[in-house]
């Protein structure tokens, strides 16, 4: 892709983002309505289609409506993309993303729950605010290792945020009697319809000290990429559920689900409607290979 075309597509997103901001605000402001959740999945599924990356999925995801806590591995700023473009849906991040400029902002607007991770006291916070938000009917993406890694290896899931599962049972309104626990595996097997080697692995995968602007020139210029999204089997969790088990359970079924992928044995369907296309220092003790 050249660089302008890249500075059209670019120049379309952001027209598309002045289009949508205000009835976005508003609709924020006054309620959580359809309109607010339902355009940040538009917006995803726009620059998906600009920049030519194909999303699939595998296996079978929340039912529309029934809240979920999702547990996924972290391979990159695409990662958000990706999963945004399915369904409305909000994340878990770290406080400093909400001070970078624009990305910041763009993760307020989809009601991202901020954590400091440095304070041990932010944990029971969030955990509360993310239980109440599941006790509403909200879907929820916790990058449960905590990090973005290369893909290649998976880091041991965390299991302290997942007491906001916990905490939606207890919830002061609406709470539950059972929250389902999501497993989601992310990989991104082809660039330009040929397997992503080992070599290319850093111009897909942001992780360690990788500086994001270089990172994102390779995104653009290097052709068209498949993020592939399987869903593993749910997790029930209640009252009598231990955490830790429960995230090992889950770690344990991505693992499975990105070998599964990596083999060729995830039956892969495009999401629907699908964006048009043809065609962390991983070293650290507890790394496993996938």
């Amino acid at each position: 892709m050249t660089r302008l075309g890249i500075g059209l597509r670019l120049a379309v997103q952001a027209l598309a983002f002045l289009l949508v901001i205000v009835p976005h605000m508003v609709s924020l402001k006054f309620g959580r309505g359809r309109l607010a959740a339902r355009i940040p999945v538009w917006f995803h599924r726009l620059f998906l289609r600009l920049f030519s990356v194909r999303v699939t999925q595998s296996g079978t995801p929340p039912p529309p409506g029934e809240p979920a806590l999702v547990l996924a591995n972290h391979v990159s700023w695409l990662d958000i993309v990706a999963l945004g473009s399915l369904r409305p849906l909000s994340f878990v991040a770290k406080s400093e993303i909400e001070g970078w400029p624009l990305i910041g902002g763009l993760a307020k607007l989809q009601r991202t729950v901020f954590i400091e991770r440095a304070k041990r006291a932010a944990t029971a916070q969030v955990n509360a605010t993310v239980g109440q938000r599941l006790a509403s009917g909200d879907l929820i993406v916790l990058f449960a290792e905590g990090t973005t890694g290369d893909g290649l290896h998976l880091l041991p899931f965390r299991s302290s945020l997942v007491g906001a599962a916990r905490a939606a049972l207890a919830a002061e309104t609406g709470g539950l009697a059972r929250i389902r626990l999501q497993p989601l595996a992310l990989s991104y097997p082809r660039r330009n319809g040929l397997p992503v080697t080992r070599a290319e692995r850093p111009e897909v995968a942001w992780y360690g000290d990788m500086e994001l602007a270089p990172h994102l020139g390779l995104f653009a210029t290097r052709g068209p990429i498949d993020v592939h999204i399987a869903w593993g089997p749910p997790i029930p969790f209640d009252a009598a559920t231990d955490r830790k088990l429960a995230a090992a359970q889950a770690e344990s079924a991505v693992r499975q689900a990105l070998r599964e992928t990596r083999g060729g044995t995830s039956p892969a369907r495009p999401t629907r409607p699908a964006p048009a296309h043809e065609g962390a220092d991983v070293s650290a003790p507890g790394v496993a290979a996938i």
